[in-house]
């Protein structure tokens, strides 16, 4: 069933969201990501993995997690905490969602700094593949307090489910358990923002 269904007859919506855990600043080091499964807001399950930081194996990483697992069947929708992990591991938006047949969206706390993640970007080896990667994942949307980049939906079904998946501030619960679980697994206690 597509999301939009899913929002029209009040169904629970399957979600896992991804985020990378605190990391030592090194190119190349090994950065812990969490995914947190979600029926609606409530937990139901958890996949560990790594990524290079700086690295290209972020889309992989996610697709070895899901591709065969006992998650995937069960999922509409898969979020990002924004495009990249571990630095700038860029997640190829697309891509992710044509493996996986879900819809996948980098979600956002505010409006990026085009012009200074450009600046960074070209910093590291083969800048111009990283920005060609970034570039594919489109349109920033602007749906207050939700900015995010889509493939596989449209932008006013997944500000909609975004609601649906928030129980309190402006963060979906899979991407907040994410970020909390990643840092109290890797620090030893969760940070204070999430």
């Amino acid at each position: 069933m597509n999301l939009a269904s899913l929002l029209r007859l009040n169904r629970t919506i399957r979600v896992i969201g991804f985020d990378d855990a605190p990391f030592q600043r090194r190119r190349g080091s090994r950065v812990a990501i969490s995914g947190i499964v979600c029926a609606n807001t409530r937990f139901e399950g958890m996949v560990w993995g790594y990524v290079r930081q700086d690295g290209w194996n972020a889309t992989d990483t996610i697709c070895k997690l899901l591709i065969g697992s006992k998650f995937l069947p069960q999922l509409h929708i898969l979020l990002l905490d924004g495009i990249a992990f571990g630095g700038f591991n860029i997640i190829d938006l697309p891509l992710l969602s044509q493996q996986l047949e879900l819809p996948c969206v980098s979600v956002m706390r505010h409006l990026p700094n085009l012009s200074a993640m450009e600046t960074a970007l070209r910093r590291l080896p083969q800048p111009e593949k990283r920005l060609k990667i970034l570039q594919r994942a489109g349109t920033i949307h602007a749906f207050p307090p939700f900015y995010f980049q889509v493939c596989g939906e449209t932008p006013e079904v997944i500000s909609a489910v975004l609601q649906r998946l928030t129980d309190c501030g402006n963060v979906p619960e899979a991407l907040r358990l994410a970020h909390l679980i990643g840092a109290a697994i890797i620090q030893g206690e969760s940070g204070r923002s999430a």
